[in-house]
């Protein structure tokens, strides 16, 4: 069995709190994987003001059966009050990834 890759961006304000997502996420069956991006800048327009601040960025990998369940529930428990989460389909992924994505939701009904 395989399966079709998708992946979700987001930025968070420390690895603490990107680790925090990503166990609920990875525990919750909607992730396989988070890879965590430390010391990232962000230089952004936000409510008509300039920003720049560090952050960290999340990879996550998932199957895309689950993207949608995934972004829902990453927006309910991000600590940003509008966090920035992007996830998109994979055109295509190595015969592993899609194995290893296929375990997911395997246990649900």
């Amino acid at each position: 069995m395989s399966a079709k890759a998708a992946l979700i961006w987001s930025p968070f304000a420390s690895e603490d709190d990107a680790a925090a997502a990503a166990t609920v996420l990875l525990d919750e069956g909607l992730v396989a994987c988070a890879n965590i991006m430390p010391a990232m800048r962000s230089l952004y327009q936000w409510l008509g003001e300039r920003g720049d601040s560090r952050e960290c960025g999340v990879l996550f990998k998932t199957e895309a059966g689950l993207l949608a369940r995934a972004i829902a529930r990453l927006e309910e428990i991000h600590p940003y009050d509008a966090p920035a989460i992007t996830g998109w389909e994979a055109d295509l992924c190595g015969a592993a990834t899609a194995g290893w994505l296929a375990g997911l939701g395997a246990s649900e009904d």
